[in-house]
């Protein structure tokens, strides 16, 4: 079966050296997609399921970095950001936000493909282990889907991040400012207010669920088997 890969990328002749050595190399065992801009690329990701992510941070629209927060609340496909942006900020940045690797252009495709065949190799590895769980609630991040005791669960997007990222960092506790960093965007300017009021809300859709997500004071949340 092949991998089916998406490249959001809007220079042609990137995504022209990346298509021709890909297929070239895999033999055919490689599909992949173009996204030329940031919104036909969070299109793509709304319509198709993907083995693997390589994403551009610069793009005309939505830029990378906000196409990888959509992608991480609803999905564990691995993302390698290609991009010029080098700082450290934006690298951290990128891997808070849940990127796989970074590659800088102007780049050595033989070293993105060898990324790129690691990273699928180790999602295969990943498959048993991806529903995320605690108490009587479990997440599947492939089928995006919430259940408590059983029973599918439908949340909004936002409410769905928090509670894949508290699953995620289950019997941690979360501050309001890492929620606010990595489901609202580093550049949100709202107060960590809105934080309390969908952990509220999300509270209420897990009903009896919702127990288990327990209130820090002073300094954010935890989700936790209750005792």
């Amino acid at each position: 079966m092949k991998n089916k890969i998406l490249l959001v990328e809007d220079n042609v002749q990137i995504q022209e050296f990346v298509v021709d050595y890909f297929n070239t190399k895999s033999q055919g065992e490689m599909e992949i997609v173009i996204a030329n801009t940031g919104d036909e690329a969070l299109d793509k990701i709304y319509e198709t399921e993907f083995d693997l992510v390589l994403l551009d941070i610069m793009l005309p629209g939505v830029d990378g970095f906000t196409i990888c927060r959509e992608i991480r609340q609803k999905s564990i496909v691995p993302i390698i950001f290609i991009t010029a942006r080098v700082s450290e900020e934006d690298v951290l940045y990128g891997y808070d936000l849940g990127c796989d690797d970074y590659v800088t252009k102007p780049f050595s495709v033989t070293e993105l493909y060898a990324k790129v065949q690691a990273l699928l190799k180790r999602a295969k590895g990943m498959v048993c282990n991806k529903i995320l769980s605690c108490g009587e609630i479990t997440l599947n991040p492939t089928m995006f889907e919430v259940k408590v005791d059983g029973n599918l669960i439908d949340l909004p997007p936002k409410q769905y991040g928090l509670l894949k990222y508290l699953l995620e960092h289950k019997g941690h506790v979360v501050t309001r400012e890492s929620l606010l960093c990595c489901i609202w965007g580093y550049d949100y300017e709202g107060t960590d207010r809105v934080v309390d009021n969908h952990v509220k809300k999300l509270r209420q859709a897990l009903g009896n669920g919702g127990k288990n997500i327990r209130t820090v004071v002073g300094r954010g949340y935890k989700i936790a088997e209750r005792a």
